[in-house]
C-alpha cells in the first residue's frame, strides 16, 4: 500500500496550490459543532501535528515518515478551495456504480448502457446476472400499467392469483433500474411495504435508499434511514448513502456519512473507500493520498476499480510518469489489468500525445484472434477513433459487420461521428434499425453526431422520426434537442423546446442540458436568462454546485455588472470557492473601487 500511496502522493503538488504547505501526519479529532439544514451535528477538524511543502511528497524520502492518525475520520476545513467542481469528468459511464443525476427517466431507456472506458464498481450486494438479460412478468406489468398507476397493476397482479416472489421481484427491480425507471421501482418497494408482502431484509432497505436518494435527494434519504428498523441500520445502509453523496459531488455531506460510519464502528471496505476517491478525484485531488493513509490504516486492500481511479486522477492530471507507476504497483500486487484499466491507459497516452503507447495497448487488447473475441470491438472502435485512426476504425468494424452485435453498432457510430465520417455513421444507423427495434438511447448517438456538426435539420428530421415509429421523447432526447438548437446559435429556441418538454412530461431533464443553456446565457451576459436556468435547476432537484455557480458569475462578468450577494448564497448552499472561483469573485464585487476599471472601461 505504500507504493501505491508514494505514487499518489505527488498529486498534491501539480500546480493546485503552489504555496500552499500540506500536512503530511494529520490528526483527525473533534472540533467545532456546526449547523446545516438538519440542526446540530458533530464536525470534525483536520489538526496538523508535521507540516512539509509540496514538493516533499513528491520525493522518494517519504517512505520514512511516521503517520498519526488518532481517529479514523476525514473532513474539509470551511474554505479550503476546491481543484475541480464540474461535469466535465465526462469519462464515458464514469468511475461510479450509482448514477450522477437520478434522472426518473422512463421513456429514453437505456436498454444497452455498459461502456468499457470508466466501467463501473458492483456493489457486492448488487450483483448484476451474467449473460443475457431477461425482462420478468411482474415488470412488464408494471411497465404496461395505465399511466403511472404502479398500485393498480400490483393490485390487479393480486386479483388474478399471480405469486410475487422474491426472486419476482428482485428481478423485476432490476429491470426497473436497468431502464432507470426509479420512480417505479420505488414505488414497487412502497407497495410491498403498505401491503405487507415481502418481508425486508437489509437488502431491500438499502434499495429503496438508494431510490428515494436519487428521487428525492439526500435529506430525504437520510430521514429515511431513521425508520428503517435498528437492526438493519448497518453498514450496508450507510454505503449506500455515501455513495449517493459522492455521486452528487456534495463534499460536507459524504465526509458527514464516512465519520458517522466510524462513530458507529462500521466495517470499512473498498468499496467505501472508492467513493471517497471518487469524489476527490473531481474536486479535491490533494486528499487522494489521505484516503490511502486511512486504507492502510485500517487494513484495507485497494481493489481493481481503486487502481482505475487512481489511473484516471493521473491521467487528467497529465501525469504520465505517476500513472505508470500506479500501474505497476497494481501488477506488483498481483492484480491484472482488465480492459476498462487499458482503456484508460491508452485514452490518456492519445491525450498526451504518445500515440505509440497508446497503439501497443490496442494490440494488446485485440489480441491474435479478434473475431473470437469480439466483445472487444466497441472498446477498439472508439479507443481507435480517439487516435484519428479512419483506416483502423473500418478495419475493425469489417470484422463486425456480417454479424453485429447492438453494442459493435453504436460504438461504430460513435467512432465515425469522432472522426467526422457522417455517411458512415448513418449507414451503421439505417443497418442497426433495420436488425433491432430502437429505444430513444440508440438514436442518441446519432443525434450527438447531428448536434457536433451543426445538422439542425438532419437532427430534427431523426427525432420526429423517434416520435413516428412510437417512442416517447424523454430527457435523452431533450439534451441531444437541445443541443443541436445551441449549436445552431438559437439558446433562446433551446430554451423554450426544453421548458414545454419539461411542463409536458413532468421529467427532470438531465444536467448537463440545463448547464449547457446556461452557459449559452451566460457567454452573452444575459443575466436575466442565466439566472432564470439557475433557479430551474434548483427546482428541478439538482443542488447547487461549484460549476453552476461559476457559469452563473460569468453571466455577470460578461454583462460588467456587480453580483449582489453571491458570496452569501454560496455561503447558504454550504459551498466554499475553488481557485477559479476565487479569482473570479473580486470582478463582481459589488463594493470594489471601480475608478479604475471605469476609466480602462
Amino acid at each position: 500500500m505504500w507504493a501505491l500511496r508514494r505514487a499518489s502522493l505527488r498529486l498534491r503538488s501539480q500546480g493546485l496550490n503552489a504555496g500552499a504547505t500540506r500536512a503530511s501526519c494529520v490528526k483527525l479529532v473533534p472540533s467545532t459543532c456546526v449547523e446545516n439544514e438538519d440542526g446540530i451535528h458533530q464536525s470534525h477538524q483536520i489538526t496538523c501535528g508535521r507540516f512539509l511543502s509540496a514538493d516533499a511528497f513528491s520525493r522518494g524520502g517519504c517512505a520514512s515518515l511516521s503517520f498519526a492518525v488518532t481517529r479514523r475520520e476525514l473532513s474539509s476545513q470551511a474554505g479550503a478551495s476546491s481543484t475541480k467542481d464540474d461535469d466535465d469528468d465526462d469519462l464515458e459511464g464514469e468511475l461510479s456504480e450509482l448514477e450522477v443525476h437520478g434522472s426518473n427517466d422512463e421513456s429514453d431507456a437505456d436498454l444497452s448502457d455498459s461502456k468499457e472506458d470508466g466501467g463501473t464498481e458492483i456493489d457486492p450486494t448488487k450483483k448484476r446476472s451474467q449473460g443475457r438479460r431477461t425482462d420478468s412478468e411482474l415488470f412488464k406489468a408494471i411497465l404496461y400499467a395505465p399511466g403511472l398507476s404502479v398500485d393498480s397493476a400490483l393490485d390487479k397482479w393480486v386479483e388474478e392469483g399471480k405469486e410475487i416472489s422474491r426472486k419476482e421481484i428482485s428481478l423485476a427491480v432490476r429491470n426497473l433500474r436497468n431502464r432507470k425507471m426509479y420512480g417505479r421501482a420505488l414505488q414497487l418497494f412502497q407497495w410491498l411495504e403498505s401491503k405487507k408482502k415481502l418481508e425486508f431484509m437489509e437488502n431491500d432497505y438499502g434499495s429503496q435508499l438508494d431510490l428515494i436518494a436519487k428521487l428525492h435527494g439526500l435529506p430525504k434519504a437520510e430521514k429515511y434511514i431513521e425508520s428503517v428498523p435498528e437492526s438493519f441500520r448497518g453498514e450496508l445502509l450507510y454505503r449506500t448513502l455515501l455513495a449517493n453523496c459522492a455521486s452528487q459531488n456534495n463534499l460536507s455531506a459524504t465526509e458527514k456519512v464516512f465519520n458517522k460510519m466510524k462513530d458507529l464502528d462500521l466495517p470499512l471496505s473498498a468499496f467505501t473507500f472508492n467513493q471517497l476517491l471518487l469524489l476527490y478525484k473531481k474536486i479535491d485531488k490533494k486528499k487522494i493520498a489521505d484516503v490511502l493513509l486511512l486504507m492502510e490504516k485500517e487494513n484495507v486492500k485497494p481493489s481493481i476499480f481503486t487502481y482505475r481511479i487512481l489511473i484516471d486522477s493521473k491521467g487528467r492530471s497529465n501525469d504520465i510518469a505517476g500513472m505508470e507507476q500506479v500501474f505497476e504497483t497494481m501488477k506488483a500486487q498481483g492484480i491484472e489489468p482488465d480492459i476498462q484499466i487499458q482503456a484508460l491507459l491508452a485514452r490518456h497516452y492519445t491525450s498526451a500525445g504518445l500515440k505509440e503507447k497508446a497503439e501497443a495497448i490496442l494490440k494488446e487488447i485485440e489480441g491474435e484472434h479478434l473475431k473470437e473475441n469480439q466483445w472487444v470491438c466497441p472498446t477498439l472502435l472508439r479507443l481507435y477513433a480517439n487516435l484519428g485512426k479512419a483506416d483502423e476504425v473500418e478495419r475493425i468494424w469489417k470484422v463486425c459487420e456480417s454479424k453485429p452485435r447492438i453494442d459493435d453498432c453504436l460504438a461504430a457510430i460513435e467512432a465515425w461521428g469522432m472522426l467526422k465520417k457522417i455517411e458512415e455513421a448513418e449507414a451503421v444507423f439505417e443497418m442497426l434499425s433495420t436488425k433491432w427495434k430502437l429505444n430513444a438511447k440508440n438514436y442518441s448517438g446519432l443525434l450527438k453526431i447531428y448536434a457536433n456538426n451543426k445538422m439542425l435539420k438532419k437532427g430534427k428530421d431523426l427525432i420526429k422520426r423517434m416520435a413516428d415509429s412510437g417512442l416517447q421523447i424523454g430527457p435523452l432526447t431533450w439534451d441531444a434537442l437541445v443541443k443541436l438548437y445551441i449549436e445552431a446559435g438559437e439558446v433562446e429556441k433551446a430554451d423554450s423546446v426544453l421548458q414545454k418538454a419539461i411542463q409536458r412530461n413532468q421529467l427532470q431533464p438531465m444536467f448537463t442540458t440545463f448547464m449547457a443553456i446556461l452557459e449559452e446565457y451566460a457567454k452573452k451576459g444575459d443575466i436575466h436568462n442565466s439566472e432564470k436556468i439557475f433557479h430551474r435547476m434548483r427546482k428541478a432537484g439538482y443542488t447547487s454546485r461549484i460549476s453552476q455557480f461559476q457559469v452563473l458569475i460569468q453571466a455577470y462578468i460578461n454583462a460588467k455588472v456587480p453580483a449582489y450577494g453571491i458570496r452569501e448564497r454560496m455561503k447558504a448552499d454550504n459551498l466554499f470557492p475553488n481557485k477559479t472561483l476565487a479569482n473570479q469573485l473580486p470582478l463582481v464585487d459589488a463594493f470594489r473601487n471601480n475608478a479604475i476599471s471605469d476609466l480602462l472601461d
